[in-house]
């Protein structure tokens, strides 16, 4: 009786030793792996800080669960190749010519949307399997229920993987203008949100749904997509774009190569976003002429800043500061910033142009984020006008 108690207690010692042992960080590189971290064990323990941000993740959750998986294949045209699996898109802002019978060739009105774009189904596509596997990868790790994980390795399979469905990795057709061509570099800021799915697929590990098999057929797709960036024409007109989309172009490579272990190649990539991105995009007053000279210049200037501040948090992974990068005449991501706040906040009036309206509060997001990195009293006197994440809000559940 007495060994059988001893041997109880030592089993006991282990198991609450092995509990108390923190987590592994998730394998992410956007989001801050530590953070996620410390809310799961914070959740896990009984915090209630995060319960109406985790409730109504968990409403989301089961809304993605209910619904179906998402393919390029549905869609109701062809591409040129005649593969459905290829991705195709038509760009957003062209029209047809009202001076020709046909139409075409198509011309630009920048910032107008042509509804005709919607009959393409594969952009909204990739978007609602984007959203469908973040929001179940973060349910299942927050909460450990293997269903989420199940649903979300299903999203993902059909998207990468299984032969009758998965996309073709590369864009050669996507934002194709009718008369003038099939595609073009710019269809790549489609892809953008790949970066989501690739910290979503590192919520996954250790899900009994998401095999070795499954990584490694995903790592093989984006290691060929990967290639066609970087050696595609379409890719290499991307990579040289001086504005928002050679920013994004960045964020992929250094994303997907994170994913890949090409550590080189993502610190060759952030080391170059310096003068390549920073340098060219930001005037030393914070302007940025390029998102400026848009019919909506707001959200563009918004927009890119938001891209260099991811590509400031994936370079953080490889150990290349971005954050308080500046040129020798000021030009940095915390002036154009700056430059932006006063009109976020109401002390100016936006004078360039921003169709469909405009609202500073877009502003906040970057601000909270950028708030870690600039900790000084003027910086923490411009957030006191900044409102604090409602409680609700996802981003609460990444720690922010």
């Amino acid at each position: 009786m007495t060994k059988l108690l001893a041997t109880l207690a030592l089993t006991l010692f282990i198991g609450l030793s092995l509990s108390a042992q923190p987590a592994a960080d998730p394998r992410v590189f956007l989001s801050d792996a530590h953070k996620l971290s410390d809310v799961r064990q914070k959740i896990r323990a009984g915090d209630k800080t995060f319960d109406e941000a985790l409730q109504k993740l968990e409403r989301e959750a089961q809304q993605a669960l209910n619904a179906g998986t998402f393919s390029v294949v549905t869609k109701a045209v062809t591409p040129p190749s005649g593969d459905k699996h290829d991705y195709m898109s038509q760009a957003p802002y062209f029209w047809p010519d009202p001076s020709k019978p046909n139409g075409l060739p198509y011309l630009r009105r920048d910032g107008e949307r042509n509804p005709e774009i919607n009959k393409i189904t594969d952009h909204r596509s990739l978007d609602q399997m984007i959203a469908a596997v973040r929001t179940l990868s973060l349910a299942f790790y927050l909460k450990g229920d293997e269903k989420y994980a199940a649903k979300a390795a299903q999203v993902l399979r059909a998207w990468f993987i299984d032969a009758d469905t998965r996309m073709n990795p590369n864009l050669q057709y996507a934002q194709g203008i009718p008369g003038i061509n099939t595609g073009r570099g710019i269809g790549l800021i489609e892809t953008r949100g790949l970066t989501e799915v690739v910290d979503s697929i590192g919520l996954l590990a250790g899900a009994q749904a998401w095999t070795n098999s499954d990584q490694r057929s995903v790592e093989d797709w984006f290691d060929h997509f990967l290639q066609w960036m970087l050696t595609s024409k379409n890719g290499r007109d991307e990579a040289a774009a001086k504005n928002n989309h050679g920013t994004y172009y960045d964020i992929q490579v250094i994303s997907f190569a994170l994913f890949l272990n090409k550590k080189a190649l993502a610190k060759q990539i952030a080391e170059a976003a310096r003068q390549k991105r920073i340098a060219m995009q930001i005037e030393p007053d914070g302007r940025q002429p390029l998102e400026l000279a848009r019919t909506r210049a707001w959200g563009y200037s918004n927009g890119n800043l938001d891209g260099l501040m991811q590509l400031a948090r994936l370079a953080e992974n490889v150990g290349v500061d971005l954050w308080t990068y500046r040129t020798q005449d000021g030009r940095s991501i915390r002036r154009a910033l700056e430059f932006l706040y006063p009109f976020g906040v109401g002390e100016q009036k936006w004078t360039y142009q921003q169709l469909g309206g405009f609202d500073g509060t877009s502003l906040f997001t970057l601000m909270r984020r950028a708030a870690v990195h600039y900790d000084d009293a003027a910086f923490r006197n411009m957030m006191t006008r900044i409102s604090k994440l409602g409680p609700s809000d996802r981003q609460v559940l990444f720690g922010q």
